[in-house]
C-alpha cells in the first residue's frame, strides 16, 4: 500500500510539474517573442550550404555574421558574393546561383520582386547614410558638399544605378550642389579604395564604410545626408537550393544578435 501510494503521489507531482512547464511556455513567454530574435528558423538546428549575395557595404558585417552563424550551426556553411547591389541583381536575373539577397536599397530588391525571383516579402534590417571620406587629417580642409566642387578636389562617387550613387543624387538635389566627380564607381568599396590609395581627395561613401576603414580615411558628416537614408532589405530567393537554411540566415541577420553586430558597425535601425 505504501509503495502504491508513493507512486501515485509521484505521478501526481509529475503531472503538476508538466502542467506548470506548459503554462510557463505559453503564458510566460518573454516580451517580443514574435520578433526575429526568437524566430524558430533562426534557432533551428539547420545544416547545409547557401550562397548569400550582399551589397558591398555589408562585406565586413556579413562576414562576421556568417562566421557567427556557422559557429552556432556547425552543420551550416555560408558563402558570400559582395558587389554593388545593381550588379548583383543583374547576376541573379541572369541565373547566378544565389539563395539570399541583401540589398543596400529597396529599389534593387524591388527589381527581383517584380520579376518573381524573390520568395515571400523581403524584410528590412538596417539603414545607412552617406559621409564624405577624405585622407587622414583632411588635408584639403573639406567641411561639406560645397567644398567638393572646388577645382583642386578630385572627387569620386558611385555610379547612378548603385544605391550609394542614387543617394548621392538625392543629396545633390536637396543641397542644390552640382557635384562633378572625376570617376563614378560600381560599388562603394571601390570609391573608398580610391580615397584610401590617394587616387582621390574625397569620396561619397556610407558612414559604415568610414568607420570600417580603421583609420585609413577620415569622415566628414554633412546635414544633407539625412535627405537620403538608404534602407537595407534582405530576402530569400525563389530558386534557393536550401530555403530553410536561407530563411534561418535571413532571420539571424534581423535577430537581436545580428542587430548588435550591425549597430556596432554604424548601421541604423530599419
Amino acid at each position: 500500500m505504501i509503495r502504491r501510494r508513493s507512486r501515485s503521489m509521484l505521478v501526481s507531482l509529475a503531472v503538476v510539474a508538466a502542467l506548470g512547464l506548459a503554462a510557463c511556455s505559453t503564458t510566460d513567454a518573454p516580451a517580443g517573442s514574435s520578433s526575429p530574435s526568437s524566430s524558430s528558423s533562426a534557432d533551428a538546428d539547420v545544416s547545409g550550404s547557401i550562397t548569400v549575395f550582399a551589397a558591398a557595404s555589408l562585406q565586413k558585417t556579413f562576414t562576421t555574421l556568417g562566421k557567427d552563424f556557422e559557429l552556432a550551426h556547425p552543420g551550416a556553411s555560408i558563402e558570400f558574393s559582395f558587389a554593388g547591389s545593381s550588379d548583383l541583381v543583374t547576376q541573379i536575373q541572369n541565373g547566378a546561383p544565389a539563395d539570399v539577397f541583401a540589398s543596400a536599397d529597396e529599389a534593387n530588391m524591388a527589381k527581383l520582386s517584380s520579376t518573381d525571383l524573390a520568395s515571400g516579402s523581403p524584410q528590412d534590417f538596417a539603414t545607412n547614410v552617406l559621409e564624405i571620406a577624405v585622407a587622414p587629417g583632411n588635408p584639403k580642409g573639406i567641411t561639406g558638399l560645397d567644398d567638393l566642387t572646388g577645382s583642386g578636389v578630385q572627387l569620386v562617387t558611385c555610379a547612378a544605378p548603385v544605391p550609394c550613387g542614387a543617394a548621392t543624387a538625392k543629396v545633390e538635389s536637396a543641397s542644390g550642389v552640382d557635384l562633378r566627380p572625376v570617376s563614378e564607381e560600381q560599388s562603394v568599396t571601390d570609391v573608398l579604395g580610391k580615397v584610401e590609395s590617394g587616387q582621390a581627395d574625397a569620396g561619397l561613401v556610407y558612414v559604415t564604410d568610414v568607420q570600417g576603414a580603421d583609420g585609413k580615411v577620415d569622415g566628414v558628416p554633412f546635414d544633407e545626408s539625412s535627405k537620403a537614408v538608404n534602407t537595407y532589405p534582405i530576402g530569400v530567393l525563389k530558386e534557393s537550393g536550401d530555403p530553410e537554411l536561407a530563411q534561418a540566415f535571413s532571420d539571424y541577420v534581423r535577430s537581436a544578435t545580428g542587430q548588435k553586430v550591425l549597430t556596432a558597425a554604424g548601421f541604423g535601425k530599419p
